[in-house]
């Protein structure tokens, strides 16, 4: 029994009772149902509650509010009313008008004006990176000491040495690959002898740098904008500004001299591999013998074309060593800025190591290198 009526000289008395909860709410439900009082006045009385939460306090206060003025609270009025009556006679918020949409050529006036200062700050900011790059490294070389030669030599280790596998399977595959799909098309003309001039060519001035240095941008430039990333977030490159030690001398120089020095020798055993590869895929699907590919293929190279290969790497190294630091050195706040910056630092060496690989390619076609 959760309430008792009673009619009296003044009116009807409603005695509360138990526990007015949610757990019997549909039992508060028929009670308060079965209680209905014309012109009465009704006295509640709260004092025989023992648990009031919410939900009983909301039907309560519903039920009450159908009698109006005639209504008197015995016990104390419950707290939780208070609470009901500012939730419910709570202002509105005032009715904001959508804003007037704006013409087209406003908003591309904006977004242009804004991608313009977006552009213009990042510029400014890498010309400031590279500047300070050119001036440390400057300063750097006229000491042995401030070169960090262990460190250059530990770098060397890490994007060369290590990378040795990896760039000789690839640049094995993708020769077999260009001299199966070369011979195939060839054989249909008796001039299939060509693959041989077609591998060379093609593995020693574009495959084996190209190649090498989009592994290198993948492996290397993503390590080292990571690594300086997670030093960023932990505060060690702020503890080596404090103690008077300049960060770019230790972190990003000895990555940049030691990429610069492990490309063009990762590039010699992509040609190696490259050279190899086309040999061995001539050999069985054409029956060219190693003894007649090697004199065909010094015929088919001119004196500059291991060269053209070759030159194109410090370039390649110094964009991905400069593009890993560059975004490894902005990280700043979240682990999800590390990510984002690694991701960015990736695919923006791959498209400059592209990108340089075709400005090389117009110019020697003009130098007729």
């Amino acid at each position: 029994m959760l309430l008792e009526s009673e009619r009296s000289g003044d009116g009807l008395i409603v005695r509360l009772k138990g526990a007015w909860s949610i757990e019997n709410i549909a039992k508060i439900e028929a009670a308060l149902a079965g209680v209905s009082a014309s012109s009465e006045r009704v006295v509640v009385d709260f004092r025989g509650i023992d648990a009031l939460d919410l939900s009983g306090a909301w039907l309560l206060h519903r039920w009450l509010e159908t009698f109006g003025e005639r209504v008197r609270i015995d016990g104390g009025r419950p707290p939780h009313f208070d609470f009901i009556d500012d939730v419910l006679h709570s202002q509105p918020k005032e009715h904001v008008s959508p804003p007037e949409p704006r013409l087209a050529l406003a908003d591309a006036l904006i977004w242009i004006g804004r991608n313009t200062v977006w552009w213009a700050k990042q510029t400014r900011d890498s010309i400031g990176f590279f500047g300070r790059v050119a001036a440390n490294a400057v300063s750097a070389f006229t000491s042995v000491k401030r070169l960090r030669v262990p460190s250059i030599a530990r770098h060397i280790y890490e994007t060369g040495i290590q990378a040795i596998p990896i760039v000789s399977l690839i640049a094995f595959l993708i020769s077999v690959i260009v001299a199966y799909l070369g011979a195939q098309q060839l054989q249909q003309f008796g001039a299939e002898i060509f693959t041989v001039d077609l591998v060379a060519i093609a593995v020693l001035r574009e495959m084996a740098p190209l190649l090498t240095a989009i592994i290198v941008a993948g492996r290397s430039g993503s390590a080292f904008a990571a690594e300086i990333g997670v030093m960023r977030l932990n505060d060690e490159i702020d503890a080596l500004q404090s103690m008077g030690v300049n960060h770019f001398e230790v972190l990003v120089l000895p990555r940049l001299i030691g990429l610069m020095i492990a490309l063009p020798l990762l590039t010699v055993i992509a040609d190696a591999m490259g050279l190899a590869g086309g040999a061995l895929l001539s050999s069985v699907i054409l029956d060219i013998s190693l003894d007649q590919f090697l004199p065909r293929m010094r015929d088919a190279l001119a004196p500059t074309t291991f060269w053209a290969g070759i030159v194109k790497t410090p370039a390649f190294a110094l964009v991905i060593a400069l593009v890993g630091t560059y975004r490894g050195l902005q990280v700043r706040e979240s682990s999800r800025e590390l990510g984002r910056l690694t991701t960015v630092a990736v695919v923006q060496s791959i498209f400059l190591v592209i990108f340089a690989d075709a400005l090389f390619a117009v110019v020697f076609v003009e130098l007729d290198f």
